[in-house]
């Protein structure tokens, strides 16, 4: 009978351990933090382990470039994550299959209910920029077809050849119905890493790719983005999601997630991501640095 109360007690401190992050042997809870597969996330994912480390006796395990929008979202609703920052347009329209909507306020709070309802996810205050898509061409060559805008490039496609990541060419907000929008005729476009689509831009090997508009290599390489003057793309402002077992049991951690809502400017976190991918500083200490001199950490 001692026995099995014994594994009676073995079981209920186990699932009562379940969906708040794993525990050591110890009693510290660690916390699964994780990021898609380019700059801009590996940063986040520093950020947001360096904030939650520096001010809690919490530990967090870093699970930077784990793939796209689709491996992300599945993780954090099946416990293999526990928080990861979101874009809300691709919340809207990758996760929940919902149609463009181009208010900000709007999204937020769609998303924010509906994660909320189905998903039992808590989607917090966005950070402060927005990460949308940009179609961008070499300066030089928007010049010599003065082109500002992507209706005015629609003129020219059939001649371009254009590559797009592998995501935007297989999303609900991408490559083809942003082409029946303006009207492109690209031939035979391609899907490429986000990482070498800039450098083949530069290079010439490609005529038009698409960006991230923050990515601090649009300006170093002296890139232009175009106007999306159809307002094609929604707003991607980005926002930590966590689940909510793990804000039930620890509030602190939306407290301090919360407490970067609004602090990193489109332009800041374009020169992070510039200190990463020009510069070739580590990602981890760009965060820490930024989290320090901003005062959210103890140096």
């Amino acid at each position: 009978m001692k026995k099995f109360l014994v594994l009676i007690m073995t079981l209920v401190l186990a699932i009562s351990a379940v969906g708040c992050g794993s525990s050591s042997d110890e009693g510290t809870t660690t916390l699964k933090v994780g990021g898609k597969a380019f700059t801009e996330q590996d940063l986040l994912v520093h950020l947001v382990a360096g904030i939650i480390e520096g001010n809690t006796d919490i530990k967090v395990e870093r699970k930077g470039y784990l793939g796209g929008t689709n491996i992300l979202a599945e993780s954090i609703e099946n416990g293999d994550l526990d928080i990861y920052v979101e874009y809300t347009g691709t919340a809207l329209m990758a996760v929940l299959k919902e149609e463009v909507r181009t208010d900000s306020q709007e999204v937020l709070d769609l998303v924010t209910k509906r994660y909320a309802e189905e998903k039992n996810l808590a989607v917090l205050k966005p950070l402060g920029f927005n990460n949308t898509y940009a179609i961008m061409v070499r300066k030089e060559m928007a010049d010599e077809l003065g082109i500002k805008t992507i209706s005015d490039l629609a003129a020219h496609s059939a001649d371009l050849q254009f590559a797009g990541t592998q995501e935007f060419m297989e999303r609900q907000d991408g490559f083809e119905p942003f082409s029946e929008i303006y009207g492109m005729k690209f031939n035979d476009p391609k899907g490429m890493d986000p990482g070498l689509s800039y450098t083949a831009l530069k290079e010439g090997q490609i005529d038009v790719g698409t960006a991230f508009a923050t990515d601090g290599r649009i300006p170093a390489f002296n890139l232009m983005v175009l106007e999306d003057d159809k307002n094609f793309f929604p707003p991607y402002d980005a926002a930590p999601i966590v689940r909510q077992d793990v804000i039930d049991a620890h509030p602190e951690v939306k407290e301090l997630l919360e407490s970067l809502a609004g602090k990193l400017t489109d332009a800041e976190m374009a020169s992070l991501n510039a200190q990463v991918d020009i510069d070739k500083k580590d990602s981890q200490d760009v965060a820490q640095e930024w989290l320090v001199k901003n005062g959210f950490v103890a140096e």
